[in-house]
């Protein structure tokens, strides 16, 4: 199989763990088995706004659904159904180093669900502690081997936290930091896993603010005659109007195929669902109107340059 991916991808992403029972639902530690049953059927919730949208007529051969084995329940399966495209994360929940979540298990987990893609988020700055980078270019090698040899796509979330210097040299005001060193530190970042052999079908990648950013980025993922491979926009849980900004400026540009975006779409509906104040149906209406909008707001940037 080819390196990359051919295709457009309108990924909804809810394969949050750790940070989900915490957040939605106060849970620390290992949720028991009445607790885990709540947290999936909040999961549910938000694949029932992915069939809203596919209903309201969102293609299904570009629809992504990024979701979990320990509370995705029957939604990884029913996603396959639906011929949606199927991503799963690899990683260990909330951890600041990328581990497996399955320890050496984890291809036999991969091979049951057989998802289209195998995901894994990972907080890499080339400025921080050397043998903790080493220690994720050894692991993430292993994953990417092993995916390749077997045909696998692999999906790479890359965060480029900023470390104490990085943001005191902006005066620690982390918009500056994200619009005048984080576009430069996630191209060495990804030239560095490159340089390591790690091959990247799709990169998940944090907005930016300037177009050009944008092209450097996509630049560097098909650095070294690695045409096909491409980049989706993720959304870091923000608000519409930034969400909006980055997908604009991400579209047009050659090398960005579409989106991963998760608490930007169901966040509000869920919260609320959740307090009593809206019911099951209207929450997944939310959700799906949420999913298609981006969509459109996506492909009509990318229409309006094109044109």
């Amino acid at each position: 199989m080819d390196l990359g991916y051919d295709g457009k991808l309108f990924i909804l992403a809810f394969d949050h763990r750790g940070s989900f029972q915490k957040k939605w639902f106060g849970i620390d530690g290992d949720p028991s088995p009445e607790e885990t049953e709540r947290i999936s059927d909040a999961k549910h919730l938000i694949f029932e706004g992915l069939l809203q949208a596919a209903e309201e007529g969102a293609d299904p051969s570009v629809t992504g659904a990024l979701v979990d084995e320990q509370f995705g329940g029957s939604v990884p399966e029913q996603a396959r159904e639906r011929g949606f495209k199927l991503a799963m994360p690899v990683e260990k929940s909330g951890q600041n180093e990328f581990d497996f979540e399955y320890g050496d298990d984890f291809g036999e987990h991969i091979e049951r669900f057989d998802p289209d893609f195998s995901k894994v988020l990972v907080r890499y700055n080339p400025d921080a502690d050397a043998e903790t980078n080493r220690r994720q270019i050894d692991r993430l090698k292993r994953l990417s081997d092993w995916l390749h040899e077997r045909d696998r796509r692999f999906l790479f979330e890359l965060l480029v936290p900023a470390e104490p210097d990085q943001l005191a040299s902006v005066g620690g005001d982390t918009d500056r930091y994200d619009a005048e060193l984080r576009p430069e530190l996630m191209r060495r970042t990804i030239a560095e896993i490159q340089d390591a052999g790690i091959e990247v079908d799709v990169w998940k990648i944090e907005g930016v603010d300037e177009r050009s950013d944008c092209e450097t980025l996509a630049e560097q993922t098909r650095a070294g005659g690695r045409d096909g491979v491409v980049c989706v926009l993720l959304g870091r849980g923000a608000d519409d109007d930034k969400v909006d900004h980055w997908l604009t400026q991400a579209a047009p540009v050659h090398g960005f195929v579409g989106f991963a975006i998760g608490r930007s779409i169901w966040g509000d509906a869920l919260k609320q669902f959740l307090a009593g104040s809206l019911e099951r149906g209207s929450a997944a209406e939310q959700i799906g109107r949420n999913y298609t909008r981006f969509v459109r707001v996506y492909q009509d940037a990318e229409s309006a340059v094109s044109a």
